[in-house]
C-alpha cells in the first residue's frame, strides 16, 4: 500500500474523530462560544475534504489492483464525512423552539453519533480487511519473485548440463573416429602379415626344392 495514501489516512482519521466532539461539544453550547465552535468545525470539514481529495488522486495513480482497495476505503471515507457535514448542518440550524432543539439533541443527535460511531467501527474493520489483503497481495508477490529466481536457476543448470552432454559426445565421436582408424590399421598389418606368411614359405619351399635337386645331383653322380 502507499504510504503516502495511509499518512493521509491517520490524518483523517485523527481529523474526523476530533470533529465528531466538536460537534457533541457545540450542540451543548450558546451563543458565541456554539458560533466559535461551529467555525472551527467548518474549518475541519474542509481540511477533512482536502484530505479526502489527495485521497483520491494518490489512490488513482497507483496499480489497479491496489487502486481498487484503496478506493473501496476512500467510499468509506466519503461517507464518514457526509455524515459529518450533516451533523455541522443540523448545529447550525437556528431553531425557534428550545424544546425541539433539546428533542434533537437527545433524539436525533443521539441517534446521528451513533450512526457515525458505527460507522467509525466499520471503516476500522474495512481497514483492517484492506491491510490483511495487502499482506496477501505482497506475501503473493514475494512468492513469484522467489519462483521466478527458482527458474532462472534451473534454466541455467540445464543449460549447463546440455553443454556437458554435448562435450562427452564430442568425445565419444573423437574415441570413436580413433578406434576406426586403428581397426584400420591393425587391418592393414593383419594383411601384410598374412602375405609375408606366403613369401616366407614359398622361400623356404624354394630352398627345401633346392637342397633336394643339390642332394639328386650329387646322388646319381656317384
Amino acid at each position: 500500500m502507499s504510504q503516502v495514501f495511509e499518512g493521509y489516512e491517520r490524518q483523517y482519521c485523527e481529523l474526523s474523530a476530533n470533529l465528531s466532539k466538536k460537534c457533541t461539544s457545540a450542540s451543548l453550547l450558546d451563543g458565541e462560544q456554539r458560533k466559535q465552535k461551529v467555525s472551527e468545525i467548518k474549518a475541519g470539514v474542509d481540511d477533512a475534504e482536502a484530505l479526502i481529495r489527495k485521497m483520491d488522486l494518490e489512490a488513482r495513480s497507483l496499480p489497479p489492483n491496489v487502486k481498487a482497495m484503496l478506493l473501496a476505503k476512500l467510499r468509506e471515507y466519503k461517507t464518514d464525512l457526509n455524515n459529518l457535514k450533516t451533523e455541522l448542518k443540523r448545529i447550525t440550524m437556528t431553531n425557534a423552539n428550545q424544546a425541539a432543539r433539546d428533542e434533537l439533541l437527545e433524539s436525533g443527535m443521539a441517534d446521528a453519533m451513533t450512526v457515525a460511531a458505527d460507522q467509525r467501527a466499520r471503516l476500522m474493520m474495512s481497514t483492517e480487511r484492506l491491510n490483511q489483503s495487502s499482506d496477501r497481495i505482497r506475501e503473493s508477490r514475494k512468492v513469484m519473485l522467489e519462483t521466478e529466481d527458482l527458474g532462472v536457476s534451473i534454466l541455467q543448470d540445464l543449460h549447463q548440463q546440455r553443454q556437458s552432454l554435448l562435450h562427452a559426445h564430442n568425445t565419444l565421436h573423437g574415441v570413436d573416429d580413433n578406434i576406426s582408424r586403428s581397426k584400420k590399421i591393425l587391418t592393414n598389418m593383419s594383411r601384410r602379415m598374412s602375405r609375408n606368411k606366403w613369401i616366407i614359405g614359398s622361400v623356404i619351399a624354394v630352398l627345401i626344392l633346392a637342397i633336394i635337386l643339390i642332394l639328386y645331383f650329387k646322388l646319381s653322380h656317384h
